[in-house]
């Protein structure tokens, strides 16, 4: 039994320490949400080249500081569009340079509309809670396995580890889903520089969520692991109690002392208490008296 415990609770602490693993790295990371922006070509800077910009747009004039001359460009419909990819975080967005090299970031609070931020904050807040009770947790839990702490306060500690996993669960899922609707806001009130035409939640998003899965089969395991001792003790205190009571009618009815050594070899459920006291150690006949004529017994009836 105490294996099973000891295994319950290292089960109960992995799980608690890759939930955390996954929400710092979810936390920390802008790949929530990512999708595609189409924006028109910007015009090409620098010296012509031979080689086609495809991201840029070149005049086909060679004097491009002469304002009286007309420049044509060759790009038409799509062609002079450009579908730039991004990705989101909670606190960062960041987008494709001009170039198409490397990614510019900006804070996502500037990204949220101004009149919805206080639920990005929100968000934040409920994010923050979450790491601090699952580190809790987790720490609360290794403090449970210390030697040195007595069996009660092993208990009590259990306790305060599944209600702190279990918490920290709770403002996990609201934090996520808090996310999830100021984003939807972002995209249908954001400014227009940023709204995407394609989008789609990324690795990050995935992370937060089996983050949450691990943290509450955490709490689920510590909170077993804690009725199921409590359940133990109960009915080890239950067999105690009912023990010492038939001991106790025994001592008063005055019967030897092997008989409680039987008692205890045997189950307690299948032990009785017997009802008629025993004479010099042994169950008096219970048959109907026999009447000898020639014999008269000695010490009362004697029996058949």
């Amino acid at each position: 039994m105490g294996l099973e415990h000891r295994r319950r609770a290292s089960l109960a602490l992995t799980l608690n320490f890759v939930a955390l693993a996954f929400a710092v790295s979810a936390v920390t990371t802008s790949y929530w949400c990512e999708g595609t922006r189409k924006v028109a070509k910007p015009f090409c800077t620098g010296p012509p080249v031979q080689e086609k910009q495809l991201y840029c747009i070149r005049f086909n004039s060679s004097n491009l500081n002469d304002s009286r001359q007309v420049q044509y460009i060759f790009e038409t419909g799509e062609e002079k569009f450009i579908m730039r990819r991004f990705h989101t975080g909670i606190f960062f967005s960041c987008e494709q340079a001009v170039d198409m090299n490397g990614f510019d970031c900006r804070s996502f609070a500037e990204i949220a509309p101004e009149h919805q931020r206080g639920v990005l904050w929100l968000c934040v807040v409920a994010e923050s809670l979450y790491l601090s009770l699952l580190f809790t947790g987790g720490f609360l839990m290794i403090l449970e396995q210390c030697p040195c702490f007595s069996i009660m306060n092993k208990l009590k500690l259990s306790a305060f580890a599944a209600m702190c996993t279990a918490l920290s669960g709770l403002c996990g899922m609201v934090a996520h889903m808090m996310f999830t609707t100021i984003f939807h806001l972002a995209v249908s009130m954001g400014p227009e520089d940023w709204r995407p035409k394609t989008w789609d939640y990324s690795w990050s998003y995935a992370l937060a969520w089996c983050s949450f899965g691990t943290c509450m089969g955490s709490a689920v395991t510590t909170l077993n692991r804690y009725t199921k001792t409590i359940i133990e003790f109960k009915y080890k205190r239950h067999n105690i109690e009912k023990n010492l009571l038939i001991k106790q009618k025994m001592v008063e009815l005055g019967l030897p002392e092997h008989m409680w050594d039987m008692y205890v070899s045997s189950e307690p459920a299948q032990a009785e208490i017997p009802s008629e006291p025993l004479v010099n150690g042994h169950k008096p006949p219970t048959g109907t008296p026999c009447v000898f004529q020639d014999v008269e017994p000695e010490h009362g009836e004697a029996y058949c």
